[in-house]
């Protein structure tokens, strides 16, 4: 889990970002911030104190932002993977502008707290903060990519379709679905 503070300048002209892993951002004052796929397509987010952004991985996007500060917490895919055991396939997080979720506040007020007094409590405090995270993430906002299976042995091409034909013999001749 990384967690940074981040204080940018306001900007007048849109910035490109990149990020390669699933973010969650919480506003440390009020503030606002465009954001869009393009340039010339943005929208605005205004957020208050406390407010929190969840943010897919791989994202690219134009961003601008006006007087937003904010805590990110960079969660890990090993973390996630841990949260979501019981599933195959691929997690993913759902972008999400506006995040209401008291759970996932009150761990990224503690991660904010640790890092404030200079992580103190060490790494296996961090690293349950973001277990905690991941479960809760996972549990109400993972897009699920299922992988396709692929199934070896069964009935060959030509063994399929002789089982056609002895049906069709049985049946008079006329093949029924079935």
């Amino acid at each position: 889990m990384r967690v940074e503070i981040l204080t940018p300048e306001s900007a007048t002209e849109p910035r490109f970002w990149v990020e390669h892993q699933p973010v969650l951002a919480m506003a440390l004052r009020p503030g606002s911030v465009e954001i869009g796929l393009h340039s010339s397509k943005m929208r605005r987010f205004t957020y208050s104190t406390g407010a929190m952004r969840l943010t897919s991985a791989h994202l690219e996007k134009w961003y601008r932002i006006d007087g937003l500060h904010v805590m990110t917490i960079a969660i890990s895919g090993a973390a996630l993977r841990a949260a979501a055991d019981e599933t195959t396939g691929e997690v993913e997080l759902r972008s999400i502008d506006n995040l209401v979720d008291a759970r996932v506040g009150g761990l990224a007020a503690a991660a904010y707290a640790e890092r404030s007094a200079g992580f103190p409590s060490g790494l296996l405090f961090l690293d349950s903060i973001e277990q905690a995270m991941a479960v809760a993430l996972v549990n109400g906002y993972a897009v699920w990519h299922q992988s396709s299976s692929t199934y070896k042995g069964g009935l060959g091409p030509a063994r399929l379709r002789s089982g056609e034909r002895v049906r069709a013999r049985q049946d008079g001749g006329r093949i029924t679905p079935m």
